[in-house]
């Protein structure tokens, strides 16, 4: 092993080390993985299937928790179980698509203005100031008002209001970067700009950029929430965490059951993400593991 690998092989050596003693970014992990397993097989370990094609079972509406129905029925009998863990793919693809989008945008326009500096940069980042002055979830209101609903237009409105962050982010850590030996020592070689931005400036700052879409994908997840709840986003009867909200709330809190178990499930989810993002934080940051 050469004497520069062996350096930054020990270095996350003890960024593992830390991640697994800290026991809430365990939780976290698992918490995320557990959501993962959901979301990729959720439709074949539910009890009643047939209630997520819209089935409805007029005999067992509104039944409390039990052995039978372990989440209860809602007001059309289909069991709430199976509609909650339904819903963890649609609501955790949807979130995970809104970061990817806002974070592919965001590092392309950060990239830019850190790397060339001047009017772009000006340009940009007031596009980005613009921008930041309205409320994202407003903003989100706004476009998936217009375009109506459906998730795809749910996406690219949450995914037009996260962008900014990863913009400013990535713009600082370029501004940086581009000054240091190494690219300089690539300029004097004759490397291109597209050279010099995308194989030596972005991957060095990869670190900072997958913490940060960690910890927003809970919140991501939130907003995608927060659009179902008010009817703008995924509409019945396919099942979405906030809709399933939105359409329990009548039931409170006679009905408390129809209510809480999609409100858990967000929870769980930001809870979650948070924590792994913390985690990955002390594994990545080369701060946290000095």
């Amino acid at each position: 092993m050469s004497a520069t690998a062996h350096p930054r092989v020990e270095s996350w050596r003890r960024g593992f080390y830390r991640f697994r003693q800290s026991w809430v970014s365990i939780l976290g992990l698992f918490i995320v993985l557990v959501l993962l397993v959901l979301a990729i097989g959720g439709a074949h370990l539910t009890p009643y299937p047939q209630h997520i094609l819209g089935v409805v079972d007029t005999g067992s509406r509104l039944q409390p928790p039990s052995a039978a129905y372990w989440f209860g029925t809602n007001e059309l009998g289909q069991d709430v179980f199976s509609l909650v863990v339904a819903g963890t793919r649609i609501s955790l693809l949807a979130g995970m698509a809104v970061v990817i989008v806002g974070a592919a945008f965001g590092v392309l326009v950060g990239a830019l203005a850190g790397f060339f500096g001047g009017w772009v940069d000006e340009v940009l980042m007031r596009i980005a100031d613009l921008k930041l002055t309205i409320p994202g979830l407003i903003l989100a209101m706004a476009v998936a008002a217009a375009l109506g609903p459906g998730i795809v237009n749910m996406i690219f409105a949450i995914a037009l209001s996260w962008w900014p962050g990863y913009a400013r982010l990535v713009r600082g850590e370029v501004m940086a970067k581009r000054e240091e030996t190494f690219v300089l020592a690539s300029r004097a070689m004759g490397a291109g700009t597209g050279r010099l931005l995308w194989r030596h400036i972005l991957p060095n700052i990869v670190s900072p950029i997958i913490v940060k879409m960690s910890l927003d994908m809970g919140f991501a997840i939130l907003t995608v929430a927060s659009l179902g709840f008010i009817g703008i986003g995924v509409k019945p009867p396919t099942p979405e965490w906030g809709s399933l909200l939105s359409v329990a709330r009548v039931n409170m809190p006679d009905y408390w059951w129809t209510a809480i178990f999609p409100g858990l499930a967000i929870f769980l989810a930001v809870f979650g993400f948070n924590l792994l993002g913390d985690g990955l934080r002390d594994l990545l940051d080369p701060k946290a593991r000095r």
